[in-house]
């Protein structure tokens, strides 16, 4: 998801030693739970180097865009799912993308990963939620500028995202988390778990067009 401009953070650049303790230890040489095609883009370049991102301008990306994504199995052993979740994460902080969320099939991996800037926080930090749900949404609405990294040079107000979710989610150390999500973040996490659902949020448009 693209920054809404009421609500730009500080933008902090993404810095990591390659050759640090982080990337040496252990870990499984490859992953089951990835096809080799999946396998072989995540592991093409470095944990710091951005993903290209997929956009509905081109065929064949938009048709990926448009299918739902599969479940993660948790496991801090699995390299591939480490990389994927680095890589993502240098995504979205690219100096060309300044996102301020983005889900994995918008690098072109069907999977349920997810980057959040929480905004809600203190420091307004980026975290990473595999396998997340939203478990209640709120009856009251907010109204939003969004804009979305695999939807070039648009932005529109969406009006049906809820004030409030509760959300459950994964972490790679294995914790299952559930906690409750306000405002503008709460609109980040609709965004960006709506694109595990082949979901994009001109959908939303299109169904509040119909209402009225």
């Amino acid at each position: 998801m693209s920054k809404c401009p009421m609500l730009w953070g500080v933008v902090l650049l993404l810095s990591s030693c390659v050759g640090s303790q982080k990337t040496t230890r252990p870990m499984k040489p490859s992953s089951a739970q990835f096809s080799t095609a999946q396998s072989e883009l995540i592991l093409e370049a470095g944990p710091d180097t951005p993903m290209r991102i997929f956009k509905i301008t081109d065929t064949s990306d938009s048709l990926l865009l448009r299918t739902p994504s599969e479940r993660l199995e948790v496991d801090s052993t699995d390299r591939v799912l480490e990389q994927l979740v680095e890589r993502l994460y240098a995504t979205v902080r690219d100096s060309l993308s300044m996102g301020v969320g983005i889900a994995a099939p918008q690098v072109g991996i069907l999977k349920n990963l997810i980057w959040v800037q929480r905004l809600d926080k203190e420091n307004l930090p980026f975290e990473a939620y595999l396998n997340p749900v939203i478990t209640r949404y709120s009856s009251q609405k907010q109204d939003c500028r969004e804009g979305c990294l695999s939807i070039p040079g648009r932005m529109d107000t969406t009006r049906t995202r809820s004030y409030a979710i509760h959300i459950e989610y994964d972490r790679l150390d294995q914790q299952h988390v559930s906690e409750r999500v306000e405002g503008f973040t709460a609109v980040i996490f609709q965004h960006e778990i709506d694109h595990l659902r082949g979901i994009l949020y001109l959908d939303h448009l299109e169904k509040e067009s119909k209402e009225r």
